[in-house]
């Protein structure tokens, strides 16, 4: 008995450490089997509270009063599947005749209390079928990419979301983004994930860094152009505008609209063309907006118009020519001048770091998520790197990238940079890697050096 008590007493200690100090492998040791019977035991009391249940069908109050049973009870969705997982248990439920998903979005809060878990989030898979994701732990206090992630041609994993899923970057669904943050808000760290998930893909990666490079030129040898000035950032702009008219022309040769040829093989886009005629996607990434944005003369004013005009036009024709834009920026108004709404309407995706305003808030999701503009804003300090991403649909959650630190970032350009493709079009802006760190501001006088 005095080993048994002795043993016991060390497993509750063990637990509680790992609680402690490491909450997910506490999760996968404890609390995933603790969390399924909870929920399978208080399942139809906790529905039946939350007001998630329907009456009995006519007939069978009719069957109980000619039979002289029991009147049935309220039912509850009937439960299809659970199944835990490393952060939490997903529950899939079939929906009775007159329940909506939206009965179970509005219980979230109300499920979580009741089956003691951290978060519940809920959608729709198909109709009458809702998923509901539960999280055993603050799964964004450390983040922990899980060990294999669904990789595909731009499509690159940047972070964890509130519900445990795995929060992707598809240029291929969402062409063009907007990333918003202030100082010391983990917006370097989001964009460097963004760059080590493309250093090993086939795309070209151009940066467009106004504060003399500091951001991006350490990870210069994975660029394949790179501008540190207003004045470099308007000839590279009008290259790649240039490279977006080149392409569409290719595209129009090849679209192979003949009477002999089936519709489904006709060309729209760069990935509709052979694998050996398709160019190489291009991402362009701004890091400050606000500088390309700003004059203070009217040659600036002229160039400053010279380089919204480029990015609008990029942002409304480039997807079909393979060419995706990475907007990032600490302010994002209508004072950055005109042009400014006009380049926001065409960036689909949308994520914001702690501001500390609530226009730039306003500027990220006014438009299409007016509920996650005071979520944007209540980002506590403390929680560098906690983010709020939503996309045209409306949809918004809580996401946290994995803290890379700018040397983990340069090592895996480093060891991608026999990637980094050679397009004619750029070769001017194309970095240099040597042992000097001065940098040239014009990139057709000489390349610049990091």
């Amino acid at each position: 008995m005095t080993a048994f008590t002795v043993a016991l007493v060390l497993v509750v200690a063990a637990a509680g450490l790992l609680r402690w100090r490491r909450p997910a492998w506490y999760w996968l040791a404890f609390g995933v089997t603790l969390a399924a019977l909870r929920v399978l035991v208080r399942y139809r009391s906790v529905m039946d509270a939350c007001g998630l249940t329907v009456p009995p069908p006519r007939w069978r109050l009719s069957l109980a009063r000619a039979t002289n049973r029991p009147i049935p009870e309220p039912r509850p969705p009937r439960i299809r599947r659970l199944r835990p997982t490393r952060t939490g248990l997903v529950l899939r439920l079939k929906l009775r005749p007159g329940q909506d998903v939206f009965d179970i979005a509005t219980a979230s809060d109300r499920l979580r209390h009741s089956f003691s878990m951290f978060g519940v989030t809920s959608r729709e898979v198909r109709s009458g079928v809702v998923e509901v994701r539960m999280t055993g732990y603050d799964v964004l206090k450390r983040v922990q990419m899980p060990a294999e992630t669904e990789t595909r041609a731009m499509r690159v994993p940047v972070g964890l979301r509130e519900d445990g899923s795995v929060h992707y970057r598809d240029y291929r669904a969402i062409p063009h983004a907007l990333t918003l943050g202030a100082t010391e808000s983990g917006k370097s760290v989001y964009q460097r994930n963004l760059v080590a998930g493309l250093a090993p893909l086939d795309v070209a990666l151009v940066g467009l860094d106004c504060k003399q490079g500091v951001e991006l030129f350490p990870l210069a040898r994975r660029f394949s152009a790179l501008a540190d000035s207003p004045d470099t950032a308007a000839e590279l702009l009008d290259a790649l505008v240039a490279r977006m008219a080149d392409v569409y022309c290719l595209i129009r040769t090849q679209q192979r609209i003949t009477v002999d040829v089936p519709d489904a093989e006709i060309a729209a886009d760069i990935w509709d063309l052979p694998d050996e005629l398709r160019p190489t996607p291009v991402v362009v990434l701004v890091d400050e907006v606000a500088e390309l944005a700003l004059y203070a003369t009217k040659e600036e004013e002229r160039r400053r118009d010279r380089i919204i005009t480029a990015l609008v036009r990029l942002a409304q024709l480039g997807r079909a020519a393979g060419i995706y834009l990475e907007i990032c920026g600490q302010r994002f108004g209508s004072e950055l001048g005109k042009g400014i709404t006009m380049l926001r309407a065409q960036l689909t995706g949308r994520t914001a770091h702690r501001l500390n305003d609530e226009t730039s808030a306003n500027m990220a999701f006014g438009d299409i998520a007016p509920d996650a503009v005071l979520a944007a804003i209540q980002i506590p300090a403390e929680l560098r790197g906690l983010a709020i991403a939503g996309d045209a649909s409306g949809g918004w959650h809580r996401i946290r990238a994995p803290h890379t630190s700018l040397r983990q970032a340069v090592n895996l350009c480093n060891r991608y940079a026999d990637r980094t493709p050679d397009l004619p079009e750029l070769a001017p802006f194309r970095p240099t890697t040597g042992t000097s760190t001065e940098l040239v501001p014009s990139a057709k006088a000489s390349p610049a050096t990091a």
